[in-house]
């Protein structure tokens, strides 16, 4: 027998098992099986699908000419299931899990009326498997995609700020010291990202939804245990995609055994649509194509936007200039009474950090709320983007400044919300983290007009490729929940800004002058290639 005929023969009988296929994927399930689908059916539409009007709201108020990334974030980062009924329900060992075990239960009873419900004459589901695992695909693929580029460029956790450099290593968390360990090698969760957004892209093609479900499980299996080691934030959502991914693949395994365990002549035997109608054709490209191009070529850009001149972990707008750098602090006067220098004074600065962005932050031996959030991404205005503080304790504390630079004044205010945000106010003042209650009310002119003027609008001094309808409005609306803040007026005076010399009022309105002198700090890790923003 020849080569050539050998082919022939193997590919006629390629084809003849072809042709058996749908009748050998269309044979009767067992009863035990079509109760089964139809609880999983239900579980896993609730699960892929958005399930809060605020998803809805959000996707009908997108202003298409004027994108942010997180526009497009948000529509692939949603709520599914019936989260409305509290992620502790079932105690802090389920925490954050108790949105999947009611939706379970709910799939639970709408299986069972819908058995109960159900013709006699339905002896398979071939067809809303196929569509099911099409559905679970595609939510699978452009979430993980999604997730993935917070992290292709360095944003989500950024490089070392200035003032983290200078930071004691045990005043970290834990969860702080995994995001500060990956932000130091940004071009390792790069790569790593690169595997999530080929996973997402090969979740959107049938032929290749193994692969991509398999890639999936390993990507975000791994971050979900990273954030159970230490104390992250997204565990729950990461191993929501390995639950989808392990459903997609779920449907691969038999063939896989057969084929790699077994080693066995195997064929997969799968239902596919025909598509007869040019219409259903047209649809399925465009679905496709759409879709690509939406959650892989305009997110890629808008990210890559975003990383450049707005990166959302870190302040946008870059500070003065002259003042960057850390200082020691040579001389502090409070009231006009000098505090010499003590690593144990509750009340003297002992150094200081102005970052290349409107940031100011010092340390002072004095326990403060501690931030533990992941920093603030949401955030359109850069004082609410607190990354350089989260998961910081140690004293050090953090204030966002306008700057004045006609009459060099910095107008600052805490960067540090926890206790506000917790409502823990009354334990707060008795603690000291909060001086008095006087300052929950805002003055809403505390910056004088004329400062406002030679400030500028906070909207519109960044790059203006990085400007957006999302921005424009979430400015405002986050001004409105301002309140209960820390504020200082300080005036500065600098040569060349080898020293700075303050002066003004803190937050307790008493008058401060300090001395800062910029000290030279070599450190043992190099500084990024890689690094966000414009400054």
């Amino acid at each position: 027998m020849t080569l050539s005929e050998t082919v022939v023969e193997r590919k006629a009988k390629e084809i003849k098992l072809n042709e058996a296929a749908p009748v050998e994927s269309k044979r009767d399930w067992k009863p035990y099986q079509r109760v089964a689908f139809r609880i999983t059916f239900i579980f896993f539409i609730l699960m892929s699908v958005p399930t809060t009007p605020n998803w809805y709201t959000e996707l009908a108020n997108i202003n298409w000419t004027a994108l942010h990334y997180r526009d497009i974030y948000d529509l692939a980062r949603f709520s599914s299931g019936f989260g409305f009924v509290g992620n502790s329900l079932f105690g802090n060992n389920l925490n954050g899990y108790a949105n999947w075990i009611i939706t379970f239960l709910v799939a639970i009873a709408g299986g069972i009326v819908w058995s109960l419900l159900a013709k006699k004459s339905i002896k398979e589901y071939h067809i809303g498997y196929y569509w099911l695992r099409a559905i679970v695909r595609y939510r699978a693929g452009i979430g993980i995609i999604g997730f993935g580029f917070t992290k292709l460029f360095p944003v989500q956790m950024p490089y070392p700020s200035e003032a983290l450099l200078n930071t004691n290593f045990g005043d970290f968390t834990a969860q702080k010291i995994y995001w500060l360990s990956i932000g130091i090698v940004p071009w390792y969760p790069g790569v790593r990202r690169v595997v999530e957004l080929t996973a997402g892209v090969l979740l959107f093609f049938r032929g290749t939804a193994a692969i991509g479900a398999a890639l999936l499980i390993g990507a975000l299996g791994s971050i979900t245990f990273v954030n159970f080691a230490y104390d992250g934030g997204v565990h729950v959502y990461a191993s929501y995609f390995v639950l989808l991914g392990s459903f997609v693949l779920a449907y691969y395994i038999p063939r896989l055994y057969s084929l790699l365990i077994k080693e066995q002549f195997t064929i997969p035997v799968d239902y596919y649509p025909t598509f007869s109608k040019a219409w259903e054709r047209w649809g399925r490209y465009t679905l496709k194509v759409g879709t690509s191009g939406v959650f892989v070529i305009l997110l890629f850009y808008l990210q890559w936007v975003n990383f450049l001149y707005d990166p959302y972990k870190q302040p946008g707008l870059k500070g003065v200039t002259a003042l960057r750098g850390f200082y020691n602090v040579a001389e502090f006067k409070i009231n006009g009474k000098e505090i010499p220098y003590s690593p144990l004074d509750s009340i003297r600065w002992q150094e200081a950090t102005f970052e290349r962005w409107t940031t100011l932050t010092y340390k002072v031996n004095k326990p403060h709320a501690l931030d533990l959030s992941n920093g603030g991404g949401a955030a359109m205005r850069d004082v609410n983007r607190t990354f350089e503080i989260a998961g910081v304790g140690g004293g050090r504390r953090a204030f966002y400044y306008e700057a004045d630079t006609i009459n060099r004044t910095l107008y600052l205010q805490d960067k540090n919300t926890a206790v506000l945000r917790r409502g823990d106010r009354d334990a707060a003042f008795q603690a000291g983290a909060l001086p008095n209650e006087s300052k929950i009310k805002d003055d809403p002119d505390w910056i004088p007009k004329e400062a406002l003027a030679n400030i500028g609008d906070e909207n519109t001094r960044i790059d203006e490729r990085g400007q957006s309808a999302r921005r424009t409005r979430g400015i405002p609306n986050e001004r409105k929940r301002d309140d209960g803040r820390d504020k200082m007026v300080l005036t500065y005076e600098t040569t060349d800004g080898s020293r700075v010399i303050l002066r003004g009022t803190n937050e307790k309105k008493d008058s401060l002058y300090i001395v800062l002198d910029r000290a030279s700090k070599d450190y043992a890790l190099s500084r990024s290639t890689l690094d966000a923003g414009k400054y």
